[in-house]
């Protein structure tokens, strides 16, 4: 069964650090691009970083609202991926979800996505 699982999600303080990883079910990531997005009930889901696992250079995009905050990168040794959120804010309160992407295109695209995992809850304390 092909799916996508989140992990690492949890109660961090403001100005904290927290590691979300993302693990492939069925499938590897070398022939997929990697988004990373989040929604909170009611509001617009977010594409907020993504990175490419196959252009040889591991090109990455970061949204405005997490560059110089958040990192994302792959061990392509354990097939995982993971975003670590640094320096994390209230407004980083949400439910993450990753997702692999026929290509990478910059900012992830919903058009581009073949698989999306649940997700996992990241809570900010203030």
């Amino acid at each position: 069964q092909v799916q996508l699982v989140e992990s690492g999600g949890g109660l961090v303080q403001s100005g904290g650090s927290l590691r979300l990883s993302c693990e492939p079910s069925g499938f590897n990531w070398d022939r997929y691009a990697v988004g990373w997005y989040r929604q909170a009930p009611g509001k617009a889901r977010e594409g907020i970083t993504c990175i490419s696992n196959t252009d040889g250079e591991g090109s990455t995009y970061y949204a405005d609202s997490v560059k110089g905050r958040f990192t994302l990168s792959s061990d392509n040794t354990k097939n995982m991926v993971n975003l670590l959120m640094t320096n994390v804010e209230f407004e980083d309160s949400d439910v993450y979800h990753c997702a692999a992407l026929r290509r990478y295109a910059g900012p992830p695209r919903d058009a581009d996505m073949d698989h999306w995992g649940k997700g996992t809850l990241v809570i900010v304390s203030p």
